[in-house]
């Protein structure tokens, strides 16, 4: 337990840069302790503290005499001795002093170990001359350490100050996005009312209009009414009392003839029409806006054709090489390294290694439906087994046996609200991403975390199961 303490003791009274016991201890202003000289010379290659790296300034040396008081205490009580040659060990063989260092065998030894058989012809130097020599290698070690711990300092704090910039950035393009859709939503709900308003008040006109020419056409359904009764009492009465004031009955029935004036002005009908006329130029205003907001529309469309010299020997492609079925039966193909065997891929003629590119790819549906629609490195294996996943060097989305699943690792299931039935396939080569869009309802599917492509030439790839067929779209 004494031993441990004293330890302990020997072990605070160290300086951390010679190892030694201080001698003229300062302090630092982060409140750790060296030797005056070890810590000036240090600081001729970085003012920063050895320890936890806070910069310092030379005048900010702190002179610690408590300190230098106990580290000449336990010199003078033998509790920390000067590092002397001989006083430090003894060799464990002979109880000899450790004078000389044995270079060979890299140990000190004693001067009776230098004459025996083991370390005979060995060479051998003063362990004073070896401590230095090694000291040496060791501070240019130091040196190195400490410049790859500033480097590496240096790398964490920009990387911190980075990051805080592109979150700063992030969080300001988002407060932009949300401002400017809030006056959108403001617009286009300002548009909305000044649109119907028209609409609203051509409602009330068209209802109180009905109702004045139904009330007014039935004063006159009644008027009629009454007025044939009356001819039909007429007619049924005998020849003297029908002839009886017969000129006023017959110019009674003489009366003017309704013209009916119509229910609605040709001013009504026009404000409708106007009304038709905007809502194809509103819908095509909505796809434009849409279209401009969706995955892939930024990006170059690339026309795709299929390699005939990759495709699996079941493969049927089209003469336009745009369609691709699989048979039953496998085909007499000439035999190709590049040539998928035994899975039934294809790849696309085309190779990307820059830019953001896209196509589309017609599928199939239903619980039978077998396919995989997506990229490939140019360098995925292609014969024997062959890892349908991102690991693989294949970015793919598929569907086997009614399941959507993005073909990770582990596979991803996909929950989609409805079948795709043409799948965008959207390559960024710069920004290592894969996306996967619904090209009729532009709904997002599936991206990829960022992947290095390391410059490599990427692909389209096509996976058919039994049965299946795409098209790739011009």
């Amino acid at each position: 337990m004494a031993a441990a303490r004293v330890k302990k003791l020997q072990e605070a009274l160290t300086c951390s840069i010679c190892l030694d016991c201080f001698k003229e201890p300062v302090t630092l202003r982060c409140g750790h302790n060296f030797c005056r000289g070890c810590i000036t010379k240090c600081s001729e290659e970085s003012q920063a503290c050895p320890e936890c790296r806070e910069p310092f300034q030379g005048g900010e040396l702190q002179p610690n005499r408590q300190l230098r008081d106990v580290a000449e205490i336990t010199k003078e009580i033998g509790l920390h001795k000067e590092k002397e040659p001989g006083m430090e060990r003894v060799c464990e063989e002979h109880g000899e002093a450790l004078q000389i260092f044995c270079q060979e065998e890299e140990s000190p030894i004693c001067l009776v170990c230098q004459l025996s058989r083991e370390h005979k012809d060995h060479a051998v130097v003063p362990l004073e001359e070896a401590a230095k020599g090694y000291k040496d290698q060791i501070q240019k070690h130091l040196k190195i350490f400490r410049q790859q711990r500033e480097e590496i300092l240096a790398f964490k704090s920009n990387g911190v100050k980075e990051s805080q910039e592109l979150l700063k950035q992030t969080d300001k393009e988002k407060q932009k996005t949300v401002a400017e859709f809030k006056q959108l939503h403001q617009f286009l709900e300002e548009q909305e009312r000044l649109l119907l308003a028209p609409l609203e008040e051509i409602n009330k006109l068209i209802v109180q209009k009905r109702d004045e020419h139904v009330a007014e056409l039935s004063a006159e359904i009644s008027s009629l009414g009454e007025l044939i009764s009356e001819m039909e009492e007429k007619c049924r009465e005998s020849a003297s009392e029908f002839l009886q004031d017969i000129r006023g009955t017959v110019n009674r029935c003489k009366k003017e003839k309704f013209d009916n004036p119509g229910f609605f002005s040709l001013e009504f009908k026009q404000i409708i029409w106007e009304s038709s006329q905007r809502n194809p130029f509103l819908k095509s205003v909505i796809k434009q806006f849409r279209d401009t907001l969706s995955p892939g529309r930024h990006w170059d469309k690339a026309n795709v054709t299929l390699d005939p010299n990759t495709a699996h020997s079941q493969l049927i492609l089209s003469e336009d090489l745009k369609s691709v079925r699989r048979g039953d039966s496998r085909q007499k193909l000439p035999e190709k390294p590049e040539r998928f065997d035994p899975y039934a891929c294809v790849l696309g003629c085309e190779r990307f290694t820059s830019g953001r590119r896209c196509w589309e790819v017609e599928v199939e549906v239903g619980d039978e439906q077998c396919w995989a629609v997506g990229v490939a490195r140019e360098s995925a294996t292609r014969k024997g087994d062959i890892s349908l996943s991102s690991d693989g060097g294949i970015w793919a989305v598929c569907l086997l046996k009614g399941q959507y699943q993005a073909l990770t690792a582990s596979k991803t299931p996909l929950s989609l609200s409805s079948p795709p039935r043409r799948i965008r396939v959207c390559l960024d080569c710069v920004g290592g991403r894969v996306t996967f869009v619904d090209a009729h309802t532009e709904v997002l599917i599936f991206t990829f975390p960022p992947a290095s492509f390391s410059g490599e030439r990427i692909r389209p790839w096509l996976w058919l199961g039994k049965g299946s067929q795409l098209r790739l779209c011009s």
